[in-house]
This record gives C-alpha cells, sequence and structure tokens, in this order.
C-alpha cells in the first residue's frame, strides 16, 4: 500500500508541473517613497553595485503605472560613511568617475546625499574636498535616526561579490 501511494505522489508531483501557469505580474498602489540609504561599504568599488539599489526604486516608480516624479514624488537620501566615501572626494573624481557621473545625475533628479563629518575627519577630508553635490552632516548615525523619526525607510544595500557568472547559475 505506501508503493501505490508513493507512485500516486510521484504521479501527481509529475503532472502538477504541467498544469502550472506562469508567474502572475502585479502593481500595487505605491505612496511616494521617503527612503534614506545607508551607505557603509567595505570596499569603495561597490559603490557601484549600491548605486543600482537607488535606480532599482526610482526606475519602476518614474515608469506606467506609476509616472512619480523623483525630484517631486520621492524623497531619498543617501547617507555615506564607510570606505565609498573616497569615491566623492574631488581628488578621486577620475577614478570613480562613472559612480560619481550617476550620482551627479541622481541629484539633479532630486536625490540628497550625505557625507558623515565625523567619517570625513577619519579619512582627512574638509567640506571643500568633496564634489558639489555633497551635504556634509555631524554624523551619519544622528542622520538616521532623525530619518527614521520622520517615518522614512532605511535601507542598507548589500552587495556581494559574485563569483559565477550569470549564466552559470541559471
Amino acid at each position: 500500500m505506501a508503493l501505490v501511494g508513493m507512485m500516486l505522489l510521484l504521479w501527481l508531483l509529475g503532472t502538477s508541473t504541467a498544469v502550472r501557469a506562469e508567474a502572475k505580474v502585479i502593481t500595487p498602489d505605491y505612496e511616494p517613497p521617503q527612503v534614506v540609504y545607508d551607505f557603509f561599504l567595505d570596499d569603495p568599488q561597490k559603490i557601484d553595485a549600491a548605486l543600482f539599489w537607488i535606480r532599482s526604486l526610482i526606475n519602476p516608480l518614474q515608469a506606467s503605472p506609476y509616472n512619480m516624479d523623483p525630484g517631486l514624488d520621492m524623497d531619498i537620501v543617501v547617507i555615506i560613511h564607510g570606505t565609498e566615501i573616497v569615491t566623492v572626494a574631488k581628488k578621486n573624481e577620475e577614478k570613480y568617475a562613472d559612480a560619481v557621473s550617476r550620482m551627479r545625475y541622481y541629484s539633479e533628479l532630486g536625490v540628497d546625499f550625505r557625507v558623515c563629518a565625523l567619517a570625513a575627519e577619519d579619512y582627512d577630508y574638509a567640506p571643500e574636498d568633496f564634489q558639489d553635490f555633497i551635504t556634509i552632516v555631524p554624523s551619519a548615525f544622528t542622520d538616521l535616526v532623525h530619518y527614521q523619526q520622520q517615518g522614512y525607510a532605511v535601507i542598507k544595500p548589500e552587495v556581494f561579490v559574485r563569483e559565477q557568472s550569470l549564466e552559470s547559475i541559471r
């Protein structure tokens, strides 16, 4: 009897895959976002991947059916206080040109990029050492607390180094 039950179960599992429908696409109603990104990266090269987290919020909400304007409908703050601080130092602009260009673009869309003064001090940077789209704040942590108290969602990008190609893991 157990063998018959096992065979029936295997048959049901085998046939159920043929009946499955494709994934359902939904477009939920979203309120204009209030988001603070907590950038604290262990390698400045990871800034490029972390910036995709901003794109992943802005792009879908700019598109139909939402049609939100980042400058008018979205309140996005990025607090920089890890090794990625070197990417917004003027002296490193050439080395991190792509990241600086993307941050400048997001800044023009209304994203507020902030650097922790304590972290800047650790790197021996003064306010004049930073790109013109940067705002210096006394502390990353006091800023994070402030925005959380205002109801902002906190997003902390986790950037992993992928060791396999997408093709090999698909």
